[in-house]
């Protein structure tokens, strides 16, 4: 049933590896070119997955109620803490670990794909949305540690607990997923996205991306409700 995920976080940690290795290949300059280079493009992504909402009061909503569930939960938070727990067995990380666990696990985690794919996986054993995801998620794994370091590879934790459990939810959801549900999903994953692309630039403004994350879940909840509304 978990066969997707575990293709998934094996690609991550191969990724990673690879970008690892490749990491001291290249100059700061270039590395914080490409970083720049791959904000811009997750930027883009986000954007995109956006703007294809349908109504732009759920996705509002979403984001609002996902955010204050998001800041009671202390998500970003606790992303942190355990990233820096595991970085003080990485110390020649220069401080970037905790940065590399947090944005990709975020980055692996928000999206259409790996909701729906971990569904489609748990409810018929068709992995074949995650088998996708696993090699863009591979690749940009590539990329992020070249960037930013080994802590990447630690992503696949939240992923593995992240997919697994909405996998092994699958058959009470299944139901409640009409295309408009799904289209203000993606919506508010684009969203989210599109922050952690900013996020990524290192700008003197961060979006506490994982605190949003509920957005995702709620906007199930908000378009369902907009749904039985009779305008």
């Amino acid at each position: 049933m978990l066969l997707g995920t575990i293709v998934n976080i094996l690609t991550i940690i191969a990724g990673t590896l690879l970008g690892t290795v490749m990491k001291n290949r290249f100059s700061e300059n270039i590395k914080n070119t490409v970083m720049q280079g791959l904000s811009l493009t997750v930027m883009i992504i986000g954007i995109s997955m956006a703007v294809k909402t349908e109504n732009m009061l759920v996705l509002t909503l979403s984001i609002v109620i996902g955010g204050i569930l998001g800041e009671v939960l202390k998500i970003e938070d606790r992303l942190n803490s355990f990233g820096k727990k595991l970085e003080s067995g990485f110390q020649d990380e220069n401080g970037n670990f905790t940065r590399a666990f947090v944005t990709a696990s975020l980055m692996y985690c928000v999206g259409a794909m790996a909701v729906l794919g971990s569904i489609q996986s748990g409810l018929d054993g068709n992995h074949d949305i995650l088998f996708v995801k696993s090699i863009l998620d591979g690749t940009t794994a590539v990329v992020f540690s070249s960037t930013m370091g080994f802590g990447v590879a630690f992503s696949a934790i939240p992923v593995l607990l992240y997919q697994g459990a909405i996998t092994l939810a699958a058959s009470f959801v299944k139901d409640f997923l009409t295309t408009a549900v799904i289209t203000e999903m993606s919506a508010a994953g684009g969203l989210l996205i599109f922050g952690i692309g900013i996020n990524m630039l290192g700008i003197n403004v961060t979006i506490k991306v994982g605190n949003l994350l509920p957005a995702i879940f709620v906007a199930i909840a908000v378009a369902i409700l907009f749904a039985q509304l009779p305008f």
